[in-house]
């Protein structure tokens, strides 16, 4: 079979194609046929070597496709389920091996390359939104990055909560997309702060969820209320640089945190609950997902390229 393979963290250049062995389920674990892989800025990470991972490994933490093969000891799935995965590396790859008790079922309705743009971003946002800070009808959110990925199911589930969101983009064309979304205001990141503040008659947000980092953590901070919370679940535009906790008691007895999927998934049952509430959306259409470019398994260097140089909208996908 064929995978994507870093030997050495770095740039593109180390997102190899190559052809390795296909691969065999150990006690407890399943094989799929990948139909489709997400891509995402965890990918991207770990290519870096920002988040370190032994080497080599196979790129990629979400995806779907059948089951090819079980190992001893699995009884729950069966070759030929339809199943999804997040947060086991191996998808950017024709063949995938997961813990059997990873494996997402999926509705009948939902396609594979839908359930693959969703998981692992539909799960984040189902966890930042239920769980992390639990939106409450008439809150005032503030979404980053409104239109990609994340942006647009975190959108659609603050509204889905009854709350108010205040998205932010970076051009008409994003701002569009942000709207048809949910989006109630939509503003550029100059002066986001204040904007979100005039919006609110002062007072500020309830929460921001933010997936930028470091070119928007300070005006986080200053849009949020007194009490007001800020995840910071991602770092796109870069990693935070140290700052003096005092802030937050200046900004109103403020509350941070840098939540990661894996502690909000950490039992098969929450898992599957989060899994259940966004796959059963998609398939009634109460979440829309927008796939806004797939790749041939062998350019998942280009996908990482646009992703990174913030020319998409919406999900990228590889395709085997």
């Amino acid at each position: 079979m064929h995978a994507i393979v870093v030997s050495s963290p770095g740039g593109r250049s180390a997102l190899e194609y190559r052809e390795v062995p296909d691969p065999s389920p150990g006690p407890g674990e399943i094989v799929i046929d990948v139909a489709a892989a997400g891509v995402n800025f965890t990918d991207i990470y770990h290519r870096e070597g920002r988040y370190p991972l032994p080497t080599p490994f196979t790129v990629g933490s979400e995806g779907a496709g059948t089951v090819s093969a079980v190992g001893p000891g699995v009884e729950d799935v069966a070759a030929g389920d339809r199943v999804g995965w997040v947060s086991v590396l191996g998808g950017y790859a024709e063949k995938a091996v997961i813990p059997a008790d990873k494996a997402i079922p999926l509705p009948e309705h939902v396609p594979f390359d839908l359930a693959a743009a969703v998981l692992l971003q539909g799960l984040t946002a189902h966890y930042l939104t239920h769980s992390l800070y639990e939106v409450r009808s008439g809150d005032d959110v503030l979404v980053h990055a409104a239109a990609g990925g994340m942006g647009l199911l975190l959108t659609q589930m603050v509204k889905l909560r009854g709350a108010r969101v205040i998205g932010t983009v970076s051009t008409e064309e994003k701002e569009k997309l942000a709207r048809e979304a949910g989006a109630d205001d939509v503003l550029r990141y100059d002066g986001f702060a204040d904007k979100a503040r005039e919006l609110t008659g002062g007072k500020g947000v309830h929460v921001v969820y933010d997936g930028v980092g470091a070119a928007t953590f300070d005006g986080s901070l200053s849009a949020l209320r007194v009490r007001g919370m800020l995840a910071l679940y991602g770092a796109a535009s870069g990693p935070v640089a140290a700052f003096d906790p005092q802030r937050l008691n200046q900004g109103g007895s403020l509350f941070l945190t840098r939540p990661t999927l894996a502690h909000y998934t950490a039992t098969r049952d929450e898992l599957l609950w989060r899994a259940g509430d966004v796959l059963g959306w998609v398939e009634s259409g109460a979440l829309k997902v927008h796939v806004s470019g797939r790749y041939p398994l062998a350019d998942a260097a280009r996908a990482h390229e646009d992703l990174e140089g913030r020319r998409t909208t919406g999900k990228l996908l590889l395709i085997p």
